[in-house]
């Protein structure tokens, strides 16, 4: 070993799992926990801010949930964007690969999920200021080569001053849906039609979700609550109506035989479905934000065929978005110098998807891509301590004033 000082840990008991953390992070208080692990609220001593801590409880005790694991390191170590939530740090209590037991995600800390947001009143200036985030992150990953297909509220998070992250990284390449698989393991109200039909897709399938997010916005209830891939099928045609034979030839046979054997509905306009009552009261700064505007970008996101379906830069340049558009912000390029940017990512590779490793393998590339991030931080920070400028802390701080500029 190195004459560098070595890390500090200390064991705190959080709920019904221990945490072995770095003694920087303090005042542990969990937030929540899912299939991955469990998320705490902590302060970091360091930079005196609050950050969420995600605990990967042994990540590799499978090979599905290995792989998640790594693809979802690898993603956020990928990104770097306002609108998409940022990796701070990652760690391990454990010294060598034969010990290895646990993964530490330490990220940005907000304030709720779009789920909590569903149930305020919003006005259209905040509602089309927070479809705007996302359709930037969207745009972002989509620049990355990824393409989500997941999207859904409990995935995107929001601080007080109406700042937006998008949480997760979607569907793998590999983790195709096929229609006859009935029973919900996860939530799907949100997936597009060619999704839930076992089609090919392109990157407007995250511009289906973002309309069935915003219908739900409005709505205060999910628009398509489906038990299940036929029930979530039938919800989405008895509203928006059975589409075209051309739609119908373009899907696999077997799937083809079922949709075409449906009761044919007819579908509802969109006034109907939408009426100017449930509504917010129409922008006094705005005038693009009003019921008809909205209105009009829900009936061009929630299209079943994608062939007629608009695209995440129409939807950025709809009057009822365009508001609130900044060239840094959507296309991740600086419109004037030394304005704080997010650069367009490195492309994804793909080939993390198709990987087929064993447990083990898995193991051994987890701790080597945690090892190495650790290495690159300590690179960092002593070019940090060297007088170096930081560009990320140039892009947070302005990130966070032209959010709060814009929506208070």
């Amino acid at each position: 070993m190195n004459n560098s000082v070595q890390p500090k840990f200390y064991t705190v008991e959080v709920g019904d799992s221990t945490f072995t953390i770095l003694d920087r992070y303090h005042s542990l208080k969990p937030i929540g926990s899912g299939a991955q692990g469990i998320v705490c609220a902590a302060c970091d001593t360091v930079t005196q801010t609050n950050v969420a801590i995600k605990k990967l409880s042994r990540p590799f005790q499978n090979v599905t949930h290995a792989k998640r694991a790594y693809r979802e390191f690898v993603l956020m170590d990928l990104v770097n964007h306002k609108n998409i939530i940022g990796l701070l740090n990652v760690f391990t209590p454990q010294k060598s690969l034969e010990e290895f037991q646990d993964v530490y995600l330490v990220m940005e800390l907000m304030d709720a999920n779009l789920c909590q947001v569903i149930n305020m009143d919003l006005d259209h200036d905040r509602m089309s200021y927070l479809l705007y985030q996302i359709l930037c992150g969207i745009k972002h990953l989509h620049s990355a080569g990824i393409i989500h297909r997941d999207l859904k509220p409990s995935n995107i998070v929001v601080k007080s001053d109406c700042t937006l992250k998008i949480l997760d990284f979607g569907l793998a390449r590999t983790q195709g849906t096929g229609f006859m698989m009935t029973p919900y393991v996860v939530t799907r109200y949100y997936r597009a039609p060619e999704v839930i039909l076992g089609m090919g897709y392109k990157d407007n399938v995250d511009i289906w979700s973002v309309g069935c997010i915003m219908a739900e916005l409005i709505r205060g209830a999910v628009m398509f609550p489906g038990s299940d891939h036929i029930d979530q099928w039938n919800k989405i045609i008895e509203q928006l109506g059975t589409p075209s034979k051309e739609f119908m030839q373009r899907l696999q046979p077997t799937v083809r035989n079922y949709v075409e054997n449906r009761p044919r509905y007819a579908g509802y306009n969109f006034d109907r479905l939408f009426p100017d009552v449930i509504f917010p009261q129409d922008s006094t700064e705005h005038p693009g934000l009003r019921a008809s505007m909205a209105r009009d970008l829900l009936s061009k996101m929630l299209v079943v065929d994608p062939e007629k379906r608009i695209s995440v830069d129409e939807a950025l340049m709809h009057p009822y978005i365009h508001v609130w558009y900044d060239e840094s912000e959507v296309n991740g390029v600086s419109v004037h110098v030394g304005e704080a940017h997010a650069p367009a990512p490195q492309p994804y590779d793909h080939t993390v998807d198709e990987q087929e490793h064993t447990v083990d393998e898995w193991k051994d590339l987890i701790y080597n891509a945690v090892i190495t991030y650790g290495k690159k931080e300590k690179k960092k920070s002593a070019m940090q301590n060297a007088g170096a400028p930081n560009n990320d802390d140039m892009m947070t701080d302005g990130a966070t004033n032209s959010s709060q500029n814009r929506c208070r």
